[in-house]
């Protein structure tokens, strides 16, 4: 994230922790060899979840109501919309304790990994990032936002 130019976005705080969500729910790789093997520092998927929704309450409206705070348009809001429901149904349905393979076997899966997909992409492109990075971790996402440090 170090390209992001947050002096744009008044509330780039949420805004970190929603790419940083997104970025680990779109990246199938990350997940196989982080999450699965439970590598320290990255939290899970419930982690990934909370960090895009605790702050923002995408759980209970529209990213369309953040637009020129955390989002820059009406698609980056549509995109984060789409990510969202589709991770939260899987989620509902798993349930928020569930085992990462429990996720990733739900047969929504890889459509909720390609709407976060579309979302990072166009947020990562639009703060001046390579959307092709590996995610940081969350200590890093710690001392970017000046937030806690991460679950082991």
């Amino acid at each position: 994230m170090d390209g992001m130019p947050f002096s744009d976005m008044p509330w780039w705080r949420w805004r970190s922790n929603v790419r940083s969500a997104l970025h680990m729910l779109s990246d199938p790789a990350f997940q196989q060899h982080t999450w699965l093997t439970g590598r320290p520092g990255y939290g899970d998927v419930t982690d990934a979840v909370y960090r895009l929704v605790e702050d923002t309450w995408l759980d209970n409206w529209s990213a369309e109501k953040y637009v020129g705070t955390i989002f820059r348009d009406a698609q980056e809001a549509q995109l984060v919309d789409l990510a969202v429901l589709r991770v939260l149904r899987i989620m509902h349905q798993v349930g928020a304790d569930a085992a990462v393979t429990a996720y990733m076997a739900h047969p929504g899966w890889p459509d909720a990994v390609r709407a976060a997909r579309e979302a990072h992409v166009h947020l990562a492109i639009a703060d001046g990032e390579d959307p092709d990075t590996a995610p940081h971790s969350l200590d890093a996402l710690a001392a970017l936002t000046g937030g806690p440090s991460a679950p082991a």
